[in-house]
């Protein structure tokens, strides 16, 4: 199987997903590679995981770009295709009644980061972004620069929990504290919402009484590094087309 799909990754800790997507490129079960890794964090573990396989990486270090935006916002300029008011109606982050200022300055912030994000990635061309542990929020600033074709959405993350129920941070813990039977993951496309894109494929697994938090974590990732590169490869055939049934939008897979 001839190595097509360009992947790009980005990654905010120990990049255990990551490491399942580059193992499944090298045996060939998807027909792809992994051409840069990228983290906002300098400390990510997953980095060296990169290093091992030659992969190129680089560090936006979001921490840094808020505190210098904290500090002084003055001294951290918008990027000049930053449009406030487009953005902020496309954003669906936020209940309704947030704060203005609350809004603005979270993706004032996001933008300049992902302005940095965009900068770093441009040097590695790519067909599909996966986010792999990535712990930020994206904005529509860089959804809409990424997805430049509605109908092939380019971003595609992998969830703890079998959306739509617990997105959000803490999926596995969700699922735990609500005392569900039954646990999973989710890779879904990335749209503006948290959590809320075209849903691609789910894996779900028994929860057992006295299973502990540790151990659905631990089952759910056994699945979690099944399912990913399952998606990454449906994508990699073009089987993934996103269509509006009229009420949202949903994933083809084609036979």
């Amino acid at each position: 199987m001839k190595p097509n799909l360009r992947i790009g990754a980005l990654i905010s800790g120990g990049g255990t997903n990551l490491q399942a997507v580059i193992d499944a490129c090298e045996n060939q079960s998807i027909s792809g590679q992994v051409v840069f890794v990228g983290t906002d964090n300098p400390e990510a573990k997953g980095l060296e995981r990169a290093r091992r396989h030659n992969i190129p990486s680089f560090v936006v270090d979001y921490g840094s770009l808020l505190a210098s935006y904290r500090h002084d916002p003055a001294d951290s300029p918008l990027p000049d295709d930053f449009d406030l008011a487009d953005i902020q109606k496309k954003c669906s982050l936020f209940p309704p009644g947030a704060e203005t200022d609350r809004i603005r300055k979270f993706l004032e912030t996001r933008a300049i980061a992902e302005a940095a994000l965009i900068t770093a990635m441009k040097p590695y061309p790519y067909d599909l972004l996966i986010l792999a542990g990535f712990m930020r929020t994206l904005s529509p600033y860089f959804i809409d620069r990424v997805n430049t074709d509605r109908t092939r959405p380019r971003i595609m993350n992998i969830h703890p929990a079998i959306l739509p129920a617990f997105p959000g941070v803490d999926g596995y813990g969700d699922t735990f504290t609500y005392g569900c039977k039954v646990g999973g993951c989710t890779v879904h496309f990335i749209d503006y919402g948290e959590d809320t894109g075209p849903i691609i494929g789910q894996r779900a697994f028994p929860i057992q009484p006295g299973d502990t938090l540790d151990t659905i974590k631990k089952n759910g990732l056994t699945e979690e590094w099944i399912l990913y590169p399952h998606c990454i490869e449906l994508y990699a055939q073009g089987k993934l087309q996103v269509v509006d049934n009229g009420q949202r939008r949903i994933v083809a897979i084609a036979p």
